[in-house]
């Protein structure tokens, strides 16, 4: 009986697995496009996507380096570039499958060829071992060496589920990978494109031996104006009626706990909420949303709580024993995490009466 029920879960396992695996797909994957600042190349077809109307990018202009006695959310060795640019703008992601028996250098010529075309400019290029880290990692793995892709996109920033062909484009082992970074002045652009052979004999290997091609496409313009700053009588209100209140205006980089220059003005106003009512005590509650893995996020909230109290306590001077600070992860959702406007409301700190 027990080796019945063994089989039966064995079975059920392998078929999940089996459901789940990479598949060659026969068209782009839904919603996504390309961006009309490059084009693909001929016959690929798009198996990640993301864009964001305002986000930040570090473009390599040197080869990674380690950075000594630092390790990454997943316990590699650090590595970034000596010399970068860090930009911020409208940030397109494109992944594409590659026809076969097209070698990632092929590939990387036709884009450079697109580039210098359109009047661009090559900053930088690299192959291989020369590109620093690790170069037979993608954007996955822990314990060794950062990659160039962890560099460019880390894991916990991938949102697509785990034996998809988007994860499995970006997560598997690699080889030969090349890359370059590029300027493009007359599309206010910036270009970033890195391909690979992967490698992977189990549930991605559908894509075992085919060339990827990430393109990262940052295109500067300035950053829509939509924060709200909500007043300290309607955080009063809110947490008179229902004991809590969500807010939105209090700004982190991603994976960072440093509260940005752009939270004064709701700061400002928490501040004036505590001298209003002298008796008032709060729980300063981060929440993240679901990119990366639970615990990792559960620190990170827990680090971006325990900043917005200290900028509270040190710089207006309200009495530390009045805040506590309270990480919950992604545990307590608004919105759904599956897209970029559900994330984005679940990304807050909200203040509970304690």
């Amino acid at each position: 009986m027990f080796k019945d029920v063994l089989v039966v879960l064995f079975s059920l396992a392998f078929s999940t697995c089996a459901f789940a695996d990479a598949s060659i797909p026969k068209a782009d994957k839904k919603g996504s496009k390309d961006n009309p600042v490059l084009k693909r190349y001929e016959g690929s077809l798009i198996v990640a996507y993301e864009l964001k109307s305002f986000d930040e990018f570090t473009l390599p202009l040197s080869p990674i380096e380690e950075v000594k006695g630092k390790r990454d959310r997943h316990n590699n060795r650090f590595f970034e570039p000596k010399q970068k640019k860090s930009l911020e703008g409208a940030r397109t992601r494109l992944v594409y499958l590659v026809p076969e028996n097209r070698s990632p250098l092929e590939v990387l010529r036709n884009y450079q060829e697109e580039i210098l075309g359109k009047g661009g400019q090559i900053l930088y290029q690299c192959k291989g071992a020369e590109c620093g880290g690790d170069p037979v990692r993608s954007s996955s793995g822990g314990g060794g060496e950062m990659s160039l892709s962890m560099v460019l996109f880390p894991e916990e920033r991938i949102s697509d589920p785990h034996f998809s062909n988007g994860h499995c484009a970006m997560t598997e082992r690699i080889d030969d990978q090349r890359y370059l970074a590029a300027e493009m002045p007359g599309e206010n652009a910036h270009v970033s494109v890195l391909t690979y052979v992967l490698k992977d004999d189990r549930y991605c290997k559908a894509f075992d031996g085919r060339t990827i091609a990430v393109v990262d496409i940052l295109e500067t313009k300035p950053r829509e104006q939509k924060m709200v700053t909500v007043k300290a009588e309607e955080m009063a209100t809110a947490i008179a009626k229902t004991g809590s209140v969500a807010l939105y205006g209090i700004y982190f980089d991603f994976n960072k706990a440093d509260v940005k220059p752009e939270s004064d003005s709701t700061l400002q106003e928490i501040a004036r909420l505590m001298k209003s009512d002298p008796a008032l005590k709060l729980l300063v509650v981060g929440h993240t949303d679901s990119v990366g893995s639970f615990p990792s996020n559960m620190v990170l909230s827990q680090r971006r709580a325990e900043a917005v109290v200290t900028v509270l306590v040190n710089r207006h001077g309200i009495e530390k024993d009045r805040l506590t600070p309270v990480g919950v992860s992604f545990a307590c959702p608004v919105a759904s995490n599956t897209s970029d406007e559900g994330r984005a409301k679940n990304r807050r700190v909200e203040l509970v009466k304690n």
